[in-house]
């Protein structure tokens, strides 16, 4: 303190000027600070309004799409419905498609009469057809209103639908093969032909099934179409632009010892066909029957052949070894772990091929099969295969076989006729798959059965395995049975087309659609076994329930 006071004393002066100082620096701080403020204040201002325009915008949006906006309205879908046609045949063929695109699937079938439904009054005179002829028909899958009718042809060959870029359009197509010879592109939305081509198939064909969308080989930006007309002993190709229909180059023909049938087998890079007969097995590649259709080699990424399968291919013959024994009746193509596999079902047993390396993964002992192998679950995200065998007159067995392994996971015996349909399979949520089966189930010591069998449809899912569903039964002859998801993972339905086919007299033609949940509430319990787990109401309830998933 002496210190600081002899100082004031010596520098009086700079005390004071130290004290302006101070006070000089304190004001400018003080503007600083009010400046600061100032500018604070006025961004707290603008974030307050930025917040209530903010509000007040999302205020708007809301109250439009609430009451001024209106939301599109769902399209429902009635539990049953029907239509009928009188004085008509009806043609083994069932797609499901959306037509109007509602996002519900419709059905498409055709059928054979003098005229139309009422709802359209078209008539064959109309596209310069005789009278009868054959009808193509869409029919909506919410109602069973009909969406567009049209006269085709005089008798239909094979039609196929879903094909896309068919005629150049965005939206798929449908392909109808008539007599006499003609190729039609339909539009599967509006039903108007994009475009018609007459052919040449011969004398005494049959058409081999399904027609096969392959690259675009013309260089027209669509995908074209091979066509396979048996005749005799030769299997004749056609390949046709898919854009406009005209031939590509020449006719092709392959020799074979039998009545033929084929699958596409896709692998890596290539294509393959294989021609079956009952005693032979022949490969194809794409290529081999684009060169031998217009007699030059093609270059398509896609259109390569596979090294281990031509090793494996007679050169001469084309004949493919997979088996020692013929009597092949049905081959199959099957997912499996990294490209698909083959099943091969003879008279005597069933063999699954592994596609990569052309060798035996099991077989399994099965007797006269008598429907095309079909997919489903058994177990959770486990693939299995569906196989009907006859074992006896009027008589089947029903089998599910997984696929990896070849073994028997459920099996049933059941009363059947020859012309019943075969079996469907409909995802389910649970990753497994709900069974529908066609046939009289006769409890073990009741053998006192008169007349032909009843056609009763069965349900079965895996969490009941000693449980089936009786949904319904049908005296009338079934042409066509579908079952199908009509929604996406929802609405799952079952389609029946009945009446008199082409060869029969005309008569009373009829399509119905019913919902599955609706048949499953009235349904007939039936225990396989005496050991009652659950009360018959609550697995109706609980099947009922029972959710449906939509596999990609």
């Amino acid at each position: 303190m002496d210190n600081k006071d002899s100082e004031a004393e010596i520098h009086p002066l700079k005390t004071e000027d130290v004290k302006a100082q101070e006070n000089h620096e304190n004001s400018v701080e003080r503007r600083i600070v009010s400046k600061q403020s100032s500018r604070l204040s006025r961004l707290s201002r603008w974030r307050t309004a930025a917040f209530f325009i903010s509000l007040f915008l999302c205020l708007i949006i809301v109250f439009a799409f609430s009451f001024i906006i209106p939301c599109p309205e769902r399209p429902v879908s009635e539990r049953t419905w029907f239509r009928n046609y009188n004085n008509a045949v009806a043609y083994q063929f069932l797609a499901i498609e959306d037509v109007n695109e509602d996002k519900v699937q419709d059905v498409i079938f055709a059928f054979k009469a003098s005229n139309g439904s009422s709802s359209f009054n078209r008539s064959c005179l109309d596209e310069g057809l005789p009278s009868p002829c054959a009808f193509v028909a869409a029919v909506s899958g919410t109602n069973g209103r009909a969406l567009w009718e049209r006269p085709a042809a005089e008798e239909i060959e094979w039609m196929e639908c879903g094909i896309k870029q068919l005629g150049g359009a965005e939206a798929p197509g449908c392909l109808v093969v008539g007599k006499p010879v003609s190729l039609s592109a339909v539009d599967l939305q509006a039903g108007e032909v994009r475009w018609r081509q007459s052919s040449d198939f011969g004398a005494n064909y049959t058409v081999l099934t399904p027609v096969a969308v392959i690259p675009d080989v013309d260089g027209d930006g669509v995908q074209d179409l091979i066509i396979f007309i048996a005749t005799g002993d030769k299997i004749k190709t056609f390949i046709h632009s898919g854009k406009n229909g005209k031939q590509i180059g020449s006719t092709g023909s392959l020799n074979v010892d039998g009545k033929a049938r084929y699958i596409r087998l896709n692998l890596d890079s290539s294509s393959y066909f294989l021609f079956y007969t009952e005693n032979s097995l022949y490969a194809y590649s794409l290529k081999d029957l684009y060169s031998a259709a217009t007699g030059m080699e093609i270059k398509l990424p896609s259109l390569e052949q596979d090294p281990q399968w031509e090793k494996n291919i007679d050169r001469t013959t084309h004949r493919l070894s997979l088996l020692s024994s013929g009597d092949i009746r049905y081959l199959a193509k099957i997912p499996g772990r990294s490209r698909e596999n083959i099943l091969v079902v003879n008279s005597e047993m069933a063999t699954l091929i592994n596609a990569q390396n052309l060798q035996t993964l099991w077989t399994l002992n099965v007797s006269r099969v008598v429907s095309e192998p079909l997919l489903g679950y058994y177990k959770p995200d486990v693939l299995g295969i569906v196989l009907e065998s006859e074992i006896g007159p009027n008589r089947k067995k029903v089998m599910i076989v997984e696929s990896g392994s070849g073994t028997v996971q459920w099996d049933l015996k059941l009363n059947s006729r020859a012309e019943s349909p075969g079996p469907a399979t409909l995802s389910t949520a649970d990753h497994r798959s709900a069974f529908l089966i066609w046939g009289e189930y006769q409890a073990a010591g009741n053998e006192t059965r008169s007349g032909a069998p009843l056609q009763k449809l069965y349900l079965f899912h895996p969490s009941y395995t000693n449980v089936l569903l009786e949904l319904c039964n049908s005296t009338d002859q079934i042409i066509a049975f579908n079952a199908t998801l009509f929604e996406r993972s929802r609405h799952a339905c079952y389609v029946l087309l009945r009446g008199p086919q082409p060869s029969e007299e005309p008569g009373s033609v009829s399509l119905m659609k019913r919902k599955l949940k609706e048949d499953i509430s009235g349904s007939r319990v039936i225990w396989l076994s005496q050991v009652a787990v659950d009360s018959e109401q609550y697995i109706r309830d609980r099947l009922y329930r029972m959710r449906f998933h939509s596999r990609v």
